[in-house]
């Protein structure tokens, strides 16, 4: 219930309801950037002044290791389930979408823990940067195949530019470039920015929030007309991949608020960094697809009852 009080999922809600009734409430697109790039930059910081008081540990080596694994499994699987019922490109564009993950529920749900007073180690930024890139990457690997089997299909996309597009990508490079900032700058950069990286953060967040229902309420009409595997995927998914983690997360014996974190990430899905690659890698789908199914379907779903049920079962298995 707490989850529901929390203002800056009130907010959020809010935005979807105004989306809904087709209010004319909008957030300026420069603005809806900025607070994306802010966010990012808050949460660098506060993983890299962790990181600098805790330094690189096997704990953290593990989980970073046990990140790059799930990247590759995930899509992996999903493109097996998914191919049973759509084709090549259509599978491939969505395992990716899933594959990668969200940052903003990531963000969303430190903020949680931060309020059930559940640590965490600032190395799952890191780990949540690591997690972005594998699965564009094998998606487009898979819809190269299936272009080279088409006789229609002559020119597949080359697997160079879309590295270069996914590792440089400038939301990610913020991220581990305010990671490093704050392990450099250490405990004097710590009170120096805490005004901006941490008194902010909450107010910050509920206003992107706020946008993120608006948007959330013009892309779940992509859906209409669709398979209803991909409405089932979208809800299903993320319990599945979330209990993967969680079952993973044990056997490599991590603490509770990592364990949580890699929860979320694995039950979430990209809405900002894979669209942005796969229009130009795989314009045989139409982003409606799984821009509808993450930002429409997983990501409300995993923001208002994901975080506190993941949190819920973490702490029985714990």
């Amino acid at each position: 219930m707490n989850n529901f009080l929390d203002p800056a999922i009130l907010f959020f809600i809010f935005g979807a309801f105004a989306g809904a009734v087709k209010s004319n409430l909008e957030i300026p697109q420069p603005i809806a950037r900025f607070l994306s790039l802010y966010l990012l930059m808050a949460l660098g910081l506060k993983g890299g002044f962790a990181l600098q008081q805790s330094g690189f540990t096997l704990e953290i080596g593990l989980a970073l290791g046990l990140a790059i694994f799930l990247a590759l499994l995930i899509p992996l699987l999903g493109y097996t389930v998914l191919r049973a019922r759509l084709n090549h490109f259509d599978a491939a564009a969505i395992a990716a979408t899933y594959g990668s993950v969200s940052a903003v529920t990531f963000i969303t749900a430190t903020q949680a823990l931060d309020q059930y007073g559940i640590g965490f180690g600032g190395h799952m930024a890191a780990a949540m940067a690591l997690m972005e890139s594998p699965a564009i990457i094998l998606a487009v690997l898979l819809a190269n195949r299936a272009r080279a089997a088409s006789t229609t299909i002559k020119h597949p996309m080359g697997v160079t530019s879309i590295l270069h597009e996914s590792l440089t990508d400038g939301a990610q490079l913020l991220l581990l470039g305010s990671m490093l900032v704050g392990m450099l700058s250490g405990d004097m950069g710590q009170k120096i920015m805490a005004p901006f990286s941490i008194d902010l953060f909450k107010g910050m967040l509920a206003f992107f929030l706020l946008d993120m229902g608006l948007m959330v309420a013009k892309n779940f009409a992509g859906l209409k007309g669709k398979p209803p595997i991909t409405v089932f995927y979208a809800i299903i998914a993320p319990l599945v991949h979330a209990t993967i983690a969680l079952g993973l997360c044990k056997v490599v014996g991590l603490p509770l608020g990592d364990t949580i974190l890699f929860m979320v990430l694995a039950a979430s899905a990209s809405y900002i960094a894979v669209p942005a690659v796969l229009r130009h890698a795989l314009p045989e789908v139409n982003p409606a697809l799984y821009m509808g199914m993450s930002l429409g379907v997983t990501f409300p779903l995993n923001i208002i009852l994901g975080i506190p049920l993941y949190t819920s079962i973490a702490k029985l298995i714990h």
